[in-house]
């Protein structure tokens, strides 16, 4: 069985039927993506979400200095993509890439809401993911007034399988901190 499916069994509550798992497996296309090729670019609409079965990405954008802002990093057993692009159909501000080499999973917006309608424990997988996403989204916002110290302690907790898949000025940019401070703050959490 594909480890997408091996995931959504794990975070669901019901077992999906013979027939589930068929209909299931027919709404994704298998796609290999090459480190640094773009999933997504800014000004195109995403068309695709992304199940992420080996490898890892990063959601930035560029700033008005043309500096990358990291919004996101994504690993195994993640979706990536741009939510406000792919449900609004508008063109993204996002630039999505892999950062090393990538298998995938990929799903349009109608074979999602197809895919919800025929197999209900799609539906409740997504609404629990959505959950979770919400949830994570919250504690980012609220971090935002965190110390550099307290942010990086947090990303550290919450996201350990992140930490050594990215280098510094990476993790640095997604917490919105420089280089210099995310590598004091490393040393001296190292130090206690």
């Amino acid at each position: 069985m594909h480890p997408l499916f091996h995931y959504i069994i794990k975070h669901v509550s019901t077992l999906i039927s013979k027939e589930e798992f068929r209909v299931l497996r027919s709404h994704f296309i298998q796609k290999k993506i090459r480190k640094k090729q773009y999933l997504l670019q800014e000004g195109e609409i995403c068309k695709y979400f992304a199940f992420i079965v080996k490898g890892a990405m990063r959601q930035y954008y560029i700033d008005e200095k043309g500096f990358e802002r990291i919004v996101n990093l994504y690993t195994e057993n993640g979706w990536a993509g741009d939510h406000e692009s792919f449900v609004m159909f508008t063109p993204s501000i996002y630039h999505i890439d892999a950062w090393e080499d990538c298998e995938v999973l990929l799903i349009t917006r109608e074979s999602l809401l197809k895919l919800c309608r025929e197999c209900p424990a799609f539906n409740e997988f997504l609404l629990k993911l959505d959950e979770r996403n919400n949830i994570a989204a919250q504690k980012r916002i609220t971090s935002i007034s965190f110390t550099a110290e307290k942010r990086y302690k947090c990303f550290v907790r919450d996201y350990p399988r992140l930490v050594n898949r990215f280098p510094q000025h990476i993790i640095a940019s997604y917490l919105g901190i420089t280089k210099d401070t995310l590598s004091r703050v490393r040393k001296k959490a190292l130090k206690k």
